[in-house]
């Protein structure tokens, strides 16, 4: 039996130096297939010829976040939750208190005296919460509704992706948690239409950040 011989090939920009360790007894006719080692300062693992050396175990998929937009039937379609959020009391609160104003017939803005009484009515109830003229002047103004019209308030669509391995959703990654909704979105993930994933909203004071999308998580279905 040929003793083995080990041959150093060279040293990989990773750092990693290969050797070829061979000389081992072969048949007649048979080609020798070289195993190669990866070495480091820390470990070598050897990794077989016929194996590429890189493997891509996790993939991720396209999440499709739709919807997030309801409102109380109460609330006339007004992003009321939103609204009391930026402003800093209970919803309930807030919707006590929009409940006394009077809106316009056809949902268009008011004129200036009936737009100053109305505010009026709602001081009365919101500032013993801290609300100020202004703040509520630049929420208003922030999450104003255009019923007539379809326009809903300022918005800005979360994104995010799904991490599978293995066939199965293991997480989610949301690059972006967006702002504005209202309600928990619906979400579906590209390649598995039967699983039922669950959005949680979070709101706050801050405009650029209330009704952000927080968290995603696996609720239920089949992969």
């Amino acid at each position: 039996m040929a003793a083995k011989s080990v041959i150093r090939v060279g040293t990989m920009a990773c750092g990693l130096s290969v050797t070829v360790v061979a000389g081992a007894l072969l048949a007649p006719g048979a080609t020798a297939v070289p195993s190669v080692v990866a070495e480091s300062s820390k470990s070598a693992t050897a990794v077989s010829a016929s194996t590429p050396t890189i493997r891509k175990l996790r993939k991720t998929k396209r999440v499709k976040i739709a919807g997030g937009h309801r409102t109380d039937s109460r609330d006339n379609g007004r992003p009321v939750k939103l609204i009391a959020a930026a402003l800093n009391v209970p919803t309930a609160v807030f919707r006590d208190a929009f409940a006394r104003v009077t809106p316009t017939a056809d949902g268009s803005d008011p004129d200036s005296s009936q737009a100053q009484a109305n505010k009026e009515i709602l001081l009365q109830t919101l500032a013993p919460y801290g609300v100020t003229n202004a703040r509520l002047d630049e929420v208003s103004n922030y999450y104003r509704y255009f019923g007539a019209s379809g326009v809903k308030w300022q918005q800005t669509k979360a994104k995010a992706r799904a991490k599978v391995r293995r066939g199965k959703i293991v997480g989610f990654t949301i690059q972006r948690a967006g702002a504005g909704y209202s309600s928990n979105p619906r979400i579906k993930v590209a390649g598995f239409p039967k699983l039922k994933v669950k959005a949680k909203v979070a709101y706050g004071t801050d405009l650029a950040t209330n009704g952000r999308v927080v968290r995603l998580r696996v609720v239920g279905g089949s992969y």
